[in-house]
């Protein structure tokens, strides 16, 4: 009978015997790693990595041969699957000792130490493709079977301390050693192989300033040690909590939740152009009380200042973070913003002087030096990154520098890596290749767009189009669930993305679903305050909303429905554009608006006098709108004919109006399929190419209009309508 596991209370014990029951060792390896990785406690996103040394068939030989399984670079272990892990020959990874020794310039970050890494390819086992990590060494050189090295918050908080080696002897006993402060490669395991030669009963080491190392000969033990030394860690430190004095007590007080948004939504468009002056970053915010304790303490701005410590961490949230010293009770935020400008200023100076007092010969050129964490009394934290997910992850990491910090100076005095240090591993060349290995950007990955009509038809496919870009999508409708259900699509297709970080709406995804109704004002504010909260800003939109009522079959409308006509079709859009104005003016990004009008505005006909001329209005309001929006925004327009399939706007009644306008025969028990095929067949005849136009059409010429490839193109309006001759432009 399996015993029932051990209770803890900082971490959760997720291994099941029966899961694993007819895994392969390799399978074992991945299922141990998505157990640790699923409890940020015990480790960060993209963080810390694990291995297994098992017998394998050599495909060659056919002979049993030991194979190092380890995360590769790169992976995560909450998501990992065995394709996320390389796989290395032992003796052939061991051979690789003796090299490394020999070679006459070796030594902890020496060209020969960072050239072994272009060796172990030549040790891959069945040619995995997987690249191996700079971590590879760690788990290779140590004579256990199983190895888990992880980044929880309660160890890196010993690792931390400026009495990191009295706190591991007293919390560990002679279990646990301690290393000093190496970067991660040969050199370090070379030195753990080393501490464990001299003391064989060592069953793992703490990694000065960096993070944990456990090992044993069996799976299950090995988890089940690291979450034991995780919890001994956690309860250590609960025991030396400081209470009300954490951080030095608490200097400012936070925020009500409505008056704090207030100031985010005022501040964040303009603060993410301040920036993204280099690059666009993608925001989130992170307002839960752990970091607010951090961000209103007295100790804040010391800390802060010091730096993070674990590599994991630096390599997202740069040396330090941007913290503003502003009183939330009696600062107005005008002052708020000159010390956001000073501030930003000084960071940027200080992060060039950072760079030239640290840089090689051979080091990368500086990278932006803009900060990515910004810390706020009363407000709480502002993280940036490429895209949703990046900025997530910095928001994450930042939060798991706080929890360091907190149980560091709870034992003793935070210690952060010294700056030579920090920018060694920033700007490792390793590292480098690493992000050059990446796949590239896609071309809106760094865009919030905007897409009001979402919720069917040409709105959902433009979503569809501009999300398959990589676009952040805010899907808008008056349908709120049609909105939502877009949104969701999107998110199942691309993921949520790694990182675990955002309060409320800004811990979302790659798409949000939001209600609005373009008619009014208050409806469209709310709309753009909680896209802001979300992502930080806007970059572009599209807006597909409009409306066609069908006149009596006599052809008559009343006042009633032409103003509503009026007021979605014309009102509608310049509503959405003029509550967006000072958004744009305050970001100060180049950003583009697509609307929709149809050809009808410029093709006079019987029988839809009212939607005729809302478009022919909203035809010229594309062209004004272009002028008052330039030269930061650009303002275009498609005009699609006849787009039938799933569109809203061809509800049943519409359909059979327009077959008896222009006497297309049908029968009342027609099916709404039947008559809508025959409309489409109809519309699609009367054009020059004689194909039938879709949604997908629209939302290609939207994505033009909307992305930088049209980037001089400002006040036109493109024709998307199979080509009907009335409708060329004059």
């Amino acid at each position: 009978m399996a015993t029932k596991p051990k209770q803890h209370k900082h971490v959760q014990h997720l291994w099941n015997d029966s899961d694993v029951t007819d895994m392969s060792p390799a399978e074992r390896l991945v299922y141990r790693s998505n157990c640790l990785g699923a409890d940020q406690r015990i480790t960060n996103t993209g963080g810390g990595n694990t291995s297994s040394k098992v017998l394998e068939t050599d495909p060659l030989s056919g002979e049993e041969v030991e194979v190092l399984w380890v995360k590769g670079s790169g992976g995560d272990l909450r998501t990992a699957g065995k394709v996320n892990f390389a796989s290395l020959y032992m003796d052939k990874l061991l051979g690789l000792i003796p090299q490394y020794q020999n070679a006459p310039d070796n030594g902890p970050k020496t060209p020969a130490e960072d050239g072994m890494v272009g060796c172990f390819p030549h040790c891959t086992y069945n040619l995995n493709p997987r690249a191996s990590s700079i971590d590879t060494p760690l788990h290779g050189f140590l004579p256990a079977r199983h190895v888990d090295h992880m980044h929880p918050n309660s160890v890196i908080a010993i690792a931390a301390c400026d009495i990191s080696r009295e706190l591991t002897k007293k919390i560990f006993g002679d279990d646990i050693g301690w290393v000093p402060w190496l970067r991660p490669g040969f050199e370090l395991g070379l030195m753990m192989q080393n501490e464990v030669q001299q003391n064989g009963g060592l069953k793992g080491l703490v990694m000065g300033q960096h993070g944990l190392i456990n090992w044993a000969d069996d799976d299950k033990e090995c988890y089940e040690l690291t979450l034991e030394l995780i919890e001994k860690a956690a309860d250590y430190i609960e025991s030396c909590d400081q209470g009300d004095a954490t951080f030095g007590g608490q200097k400012y007080t936070t925020l009500p939740d409505t008056e704090r948004d207030k100031i985010l939504v005022g501040l964040l468009p303009w603060l993410r152009g301040q920036v993204s002056q280099m690059s666009q970053f993608v925001g989130t915010v992170e307002t839960r009380s752990a970091i607010m304790r951090f961000v209103n303490s007295n100790d804040a701005g010391r800390l802060a200042e010091l730096g993070t410590s674990c590599p994991d961490h630096f390599l997202r949230t740069k040396i330090k973070p941007l913290y503003v010293d502003w009183n939330p009770a009696s600062d107005s935020t005008d002052l708020l913003r000159e010390k956001l400008v000073s501030g930003l200023t000084q960071y940027r100076v200080d992060y060039k002087d950072y760079y030239e007092a640290c840089k090689h010969d051979n080091s990368p050129a500086m990278r932006d030096p803009n900060p990515t964490v910004i810390l706020i009394p009363g407000v709480g934290m502002i993280a940036w990154g490429k895209d949703k997910s990046e900025s997530r992850v910095t928001a994450e990491f930042y939060n798991c520098a706080v929890e360091v910090m907190r149980g560091a100076e709870a034992m003793g005095n935070y210690i952060a890596l010294p700056k030579q240090e920090a920018f060694d591993i920033e700007y490792w060349l390793l590292e480098e290749a690493k992000l050059k290995r990446k796949p590239p950007e896609k071309e809106m990955s760094r865009d919030v767009i905007l897409v009001i009509g979402a919720g069917n038809g040409i709105g959902k496919s433009v979503a569809h189009r501009l999300a398959c870009e990589g676009a952040h999508i805010v899907c808008c409708d008056l349908d709120e669930d049609a909105a939502q259900a877009t949104a969701e699509e999107l998110t199942q297709i691309y993921g949520q993305g790694i990182g675990v970080a955002g309060t409320g709406i800004s811990g979302c995804g790659p798409a949000i679903g939001l209600k609005v109704d373009i008619t009014s004002e208050a409806s469209i504010q709310q709309m753009i305050q909680q896209a802001v909260l979300a992502y930080g800003g806007i970059d572009r939109v599209v807006v597909t909303a409009g409306v066609f009522i069908p006149p009596e079959r006599d052809g008559s409308l009343s006042a009633s429905k032409w103003k509503l006509t009026y007021d979605v079709n014309v009102l509608g859009s310049f509503n959405v554009v003029d509550q967006l104005r000072g958004l744009f003016q305050e970001q100060g990004l180049r950003s583009s608006i697509v609307l929709t009008t149809s050809v009808n505005g410029v093709v006079g006909k019987k029988g839809s006098v009212a939607y005729d001329t809302s478009k022919a209005a909203a035809n010229h309001l594309v062209r004004e709108l272009a002028i008052e929006m330039a030269p930061l925004v650009r303002v275009n327009a498609i005009a699609p004919a006849t787009v039938v399939a799933g569109s809203t706007m061809f509800p049943r009644e519409r359909v059979i109006s327009s077959l008896v306008k222009y006497d297309i025969p049908f029968e009342e028990s027609d099916g709404d399929d039947q008559l809508r095929a025959k409309l489409s067949e109809f519309y699609a005849q009367r054009t020059l190419t004689k194909m039938a136009i879709t949604p997908e059409d629209q939302a290609e010429a939207i994505f033009f209009l909307a992305s930088d490839r049209s980037s001089k193109t400002t006040g036109q309006i493109v024709n998307v309508d199979g080509g009907l001759h009335e409708a060329f432009q004059r």
